[in-house]
């Protein structure tokens, strides 16, 4: 059996270890453009910080793919030959394969802004080449002009603060992190950033750029020496664009199946059912595209896998405020935490259905669990939970559960 994997992030890697767990030996060939070895992209703003190495960023160590016997391929995968079942690559050179997964994951939005390119030192943030670029440029005297106000653009802004002049952060959005955050939390987090120092202009469209002076909408000029593109990510799905379902992300089945016949796709190229909304959404999550990997990879092995409890949930700090959020925000609402932080529950029809919590996240796995499990509120001492999160709010057949001393 010939197994090809596009990709060499952790959708990649669940589908290695997914496939091995089932065929022992196969051929497996993971084509990547990459010339890296499997690192783990959330890291790349805490390398810039120098909280980790590149060695600590790796994903599997060094002897991961030998162990797996897998043969590594740096090239651009450009197109399907469905009919001989065949990757073929920017080259010239065809792969046959009997399984194909895509893993192909995302690539950065940047926005067609007039003059961009008249910027000399510019970068989008997403890979460890970016990180890398973006080093080389940094100095002590530097301005920095963040476009966007998303996750990303906020840990590249953590991951430089220490080592530039002034950072600026502009987005469209009337909030910071909008797409995870509601009004209150968006503020408390904004307020703590600012107080490290970040200066953030919202509800602001830039026009133009002008060699190092970006121009808004309102005629307000501001001069940087270094901008970074985080304005936000695109699938990388035109492999499988003629071949296979895709909206905007690749279309698979619980069992990480496209449409077309042998082929498969995992993590942040594709989309897949929310549990928390009922509704089929891209979900970049690296957790999320791991598992997925590596329930295709079982799958495409000839083994019998399902990942269908996939929800959106983000777990990040910013100069040590810790951020965790899940699930979709619709529905009655709890409001609590202590003091200096910041706890919404989102529930309805038995269920809960999504959360916000800043500061005190201890306890995030439970109200994950809820979720992921669309448990019944009324089996639960729901309010307990909603206060003080624990084991003893469930029952004690479901905290057997829970603590795996019985069946699920």
């Amino acid at each position: 059996m010939k197994y090809v994997i596009i990709g060499n992030s952790a959708a990649g890697i669940g589908a290695i270890e997914g496939i091995r767990q089932v065929d022992k030996s196969g051929d497996i060939t993971v084509v990547t453009n990459e010339p890296h070895h499997t690192y783990s992209r959330p890291l790349i703003s805490y390398l810039l910080l120098g909280k980790v190495t590149e060695e600590k960023m790796k994903y599997r160590n060094d002897g991961f793919y030998a162990e797996n016997r897998v043969n590594m391929l740096h090239a651009v995968a450009t197109g399907i030959d469905t009919g001989k079942n065949q990757v073929i690559l920017s080259d010239g050179n065809r792969i046959p394969y009997n399984r194909l997964l895509v893993a192909a994951g995302s690539q950065p939005f940047v926005p067609p802004f007039e003059g961009l390119d008249s910027v000399a030192d510019k970068v989008t943030f997403m890979s460890l080449d970016d990180a890398r670029k973006l080093d080389g440029m940094i100095a002590a005297n530097k301005r920095v002009l963040i476009i966007g106000a998303g996750l990303i653009g906020l840990k590249c802004a953590e991951g430089i603060s220490s080592r530039v002049a002034h950072i600026t952060v502009l987005d469209l959005a009337p909030r910071i992190l909008s797409s995870i955050l509601d009004d209150d939390g968006a503020k408390a987090v904004q307020n703590h950033l600012e107080s490290k120092g970040i200066e953030f202009k919202l509800s602001v469209n830039t026009k133009k750029f002008d060699c190092n002076t970006a121009v808004l909408e309102s005629g307000e000029r501001i001069d940087f020496d270094i901008l970074v593109l985080a304005v936000g990510v695109r699938p990388n799905t035109a492999l499988l664009n003629d071949i296979a379902k895709a909206e905007r992300g690749i279309v698979v089945d619980e069992k990480s199946k496209t449409t077309a016949p042998d082929i498969y796709a995992a993590g942040d190229c594709t989309q897949t059912l929310d549990v928390s909304s009922g509704q089929n959404r891209i979900m970049a999550l690296l957790p999320n595209a791991y598992m997925q990997g590596e329930c295709a990879g079982i799958n495409m092995a000839g083994g019998e896998k399902v990942f269908d409890r996939a929800i959106p949930m983000n777990a990040i700090g910013f100069f040590g405020l810790h951020v965790v959020t899940a699930g979709n925000y619709t529905g009655d609402v709890y409001s609590g935490g202590g003091k200096g932080d910041y706890k919404k529950l989102f529930y309805g029809d038995n269920k809960l259905n999504g959360y916000i919590l800043i500061g005190n996240v201890e306890k995030a796995g439970i109200y994950t669990s809820l979720i992921r499990e669309r448990t019944p509120l009324d089996s639960i001492d729901f309010a307990l939970v909603c206060e003080k999160p624990g084991l003893m709010a469930f029952t004690k057949e479901e905290r057997k559960i829970k603590l795996g001393g019985g069946a699920s």
